[in-house]
């Protein structure tokens, strides 16, 4: 049997891979399609396709109605996003350098301790965290989630960057050595630029996990420091689901982190390509 020419066989990846973004696209312009239908063509069984289309939906979504307002949660996702995101690269990019570059004794046991913590599932650490931050006065208080994240992320961040900051030729460093430069001109000016990408993959990952964070939001947080999936959760009331209207909100929550994707895909790509290989 003789085997495909180059160019078939680079085209047939080439449909498969089309093939398999259109599949994972397709949920979410089918979201999108829904969004934009009135309730009642929304809620056939099949979805009607060529009903005339409104944006009801988005304006219930924002506060038209008799609904609340999306504006304090999503500016609380946002600020707990952010934050946790810069801390948890200023934390994790020196703990990367002391396990890469200049590795510590039993930098292994390190690797897996920080590993290990991530075993645990997180509902079963959600009452002392809830006990703790009952006794504290942090119940319903954004910088709670700030310290949440930055610590669920921490992780995960270390082993990214970890891999990234590997891959920095051991011959710049000593030779910023050479010049006198200390640790924090030798990260800020060396390292980062060369990690960039590694950063970028990283800081949009721990970005994405702590925008779509439920639990945790759900239980600690309450009128003040509720997150926008912990809004969209009430969408679904005793009157029914509203699948236009939660179509929309889902969208409009969505975009965010669609648009940091989008905004940093070169770097993502680099960033996770140069993790993965040695």
């Amino acid at each position: 049997m003789t085997a495909l020419p180059g160019a078939v066989r680079r085209g047939a990846w080439g449909l498969a891979a089309w093939a398999c973004g259109l599949l994972f696209f397709l949920p979410f312009a089918w979201m999108v399609l829904t969004s934009l239908h009135t309730e009642p063509d929304a809620a056939t069984n099949p979805p009607s396709l060529g009903a005339d289309l409104t944006l009801q939906g988005f304006r219930e979504f924002f506060g038209a109605g008799a609904g609340a307002s999306p504006w304090p949660p999503l500016i609380n996702s946002l600020t707990a996003s952010v934050v946790s995101t810069v801390l948890v690269l200023a934390l994790a990019t020196p703990a990367a350098y002391a396990l890469s570059i200049k590795p510590v004794r039993k930098w292994t046991d390190v690797l897996f301790f920080f590993l290990s913590t991530k075993m645990l599932p997180a509902v079963a650490g959600l009452l002392p965290v809830y006990l703790i931050a009952q006794h504290t006065g942090m119940l319903d208080n954004i910088w709670l989630l700030v310290i949440l994240y930055t610590s669920m992320n921490l992780p995960i961040a270390v082993w990214m960057m970890r891999s990234f900051l590997a891959e920095v030729p051991v011959e710049i460093l000593e030779a910023a050595s050479i010049d006198g430069a200390g640790l924090p001109t030798v990260l800020i000016r060396i390292v980062g630029p060369v990690a960039a990408p590694g950063l970028a993959a990283t800081a949009l990952i721990s970005f994405i996990f702590s925008w779509n964070e439920l639990l945790f939001a759900r239980v600690l947080t309450g009128v003040v420091a509720g997150t926008a999936p912990v809004f969209l959760t009430g969408f679904v009331t005793s009157q029914g689901l509203f699948l236009a209207k939660v179509c929309a909100a889902a969208v409009c929550v969505s975009l965010p982190v669609l648009v940091a994707g989008f905004a940093a895909q070169d770097k993502l790509v680099q960033g996770l390509s140069l993790g993965a290989v040695k």
